[in-house]
């Protein structure tokens, strides 16, 4: 059983993230969440904590700024859009036991963002911002530092967030090179 809360969008999310483990989660209706939904999730942070677990596509990463901004110190799991994937449709609810799995075992905890190693520097100097290949670097390099895709400003963003060190950083664009990106 996960102690922590999951936070989901919708029914069918609920019903995949059951498939895979034990937890009891908490469904917004999507995007349009409102101060009710709002107040169950601060109230289970503040219990079990909480794990925003929304799905990797514009909607969902809003509905995931959103309830940070209100909810400091959540956890974050996150889905590879090719995991998340089926037809035309990416969502939760569309995931493999094993993948949502493997995403709630790589958790990441939201911490103060001016405590980060890495700059925006950094991510130009590592052809994450600025390179012909960038888009494609940052999410090959989302997915080793298990902090999902991003545009650059919300993967320098996450980094600082989700507290990435200048080593684990380092390392991922180690293995970049190596895969030739």
């Amino acid at each position: 059983m996960i102690k922590e809360l999951i936070v989901v969008e919708g029914k069918d999310d609920t019903a995949a993230i059951r498939r895979a483990v034990e937890a009891d989660t908490i469904e917004t209706g999507g995007s349009a969440i409102n101060e009710d939904i709002y107040r169950r999730i601060e109230l289970a942070q503040e219990r079990r904590g909480v794990i925003i677990f929304t799905d990797p596509d514009h909607a969902g990463e809003k509905l995931r700024r959103l309830i940070t901004a209100r909810v400091p110190g959540c956890k974050h799991a996150f889905l590879q859009k090719e995991d998340a994937l089926y037809k035309d449709d990416i969502g939760v609810e569309n995931a493999s036991p094993e993948a949502i799995r493997t995403a709630l075992a790589n958790v990441k905890t939201d911490f103060n963002p001016a405590e980060s190693e890495i700059s925006w520097q950094d991510l130009i100097e590592a052809g994450l911002i600025g390179h012909p290949q960038a888009s494609q670097r940052r999410l090959e390099a989302g997915k080793l530092l298990g902090i999902g895709y991003a545009n650059g400003k919300q993967f320098h963003k996450r980094c600082r967030m989700f507290k990435i060190s200048r080593a684990e950083f380092e390392q991922a664009i180690k293995e970049l090179a190596k895969r030739g990106l």
